[in-house]
């Protein structure tokens, strides 16, 4: 059986470690957002640290275990020190677009959604990136960059979707999931 993986990619206003209003807003909407799509119908794993609370660290420097070592897109030009990131991204597994839809674009999470404007940057670039894997199969970084940099090259196909224009498992154009 396949599952989707979603990748997802944003350039924020401010660097993480700014104590402005913004980004403390920011870091806060995900205290809700990540335990409701934990428990969401069809969301089977997303990538974490095995250690998420070393102090000093940028996502680039943990230990992602068997979701690789993390990358970013060629095109993110902003820093990689605590004072200098401006990044969010996620990593995720899921059942089908549907789910991913409706667990992305609903509950706390669309809550969130609706301030993405106040938070990140207009790059030109996709935002998100998703494709088949096969079961048992653990996404990386590097996989989903790859894949959102194919998306934003080539647009969409099998080999990188958005969730608002599918592909089955078996490559053919699928019903949007939105």
């Amino acid at each position: 059986m396949a599952h989707l993986a979603l990748y997802t990619f944003g350039v924020l206003k401010a660097p993480l470690t700014d104590p402005a209003p913004l980004v403390r807003a920011f870091h806060a909407s995900g205290a809700d957002v990540y335990p409701q799509i934990a428990r969401h119908p069809g969301y089977l794993a997303r990538a974490e640290p095995a250690d998420p609370g070393r102090a000093g660290t940028t996502l680039f420097d943990l230990d992602w275990g068997p979701w690789g070592e993390f990358v970013v897109p060629a095109w993110y030009d902003r820093g990689r020190t605590p004072e200098t990131a401006a990044l969010a991204a996620t990593l995720s597994l899921w059942t089908d677009p549907g789910s991913a839809v409706d667990g992305v674009y609903t509950g706390h999470h669309r809550v969130a959604l609706a301030r993405r404007r106040d938070w990140f940057e207009r790059t030109g670039h996709p935002t998100h990136a998703c494709w088949w894997v096969t079961d048992g199969t653990v996404p990386t970084w590097e996989d989903g960059v790859r894949r959102l940099e194919h998306l934003h090259t080539h647009g969409t196909a099998p080999h990188a979707f958005t969730l608002q224009r599918p592909f089955t498992p078996e490559g053919a154009p699928s019903s949007a999931a939105t």
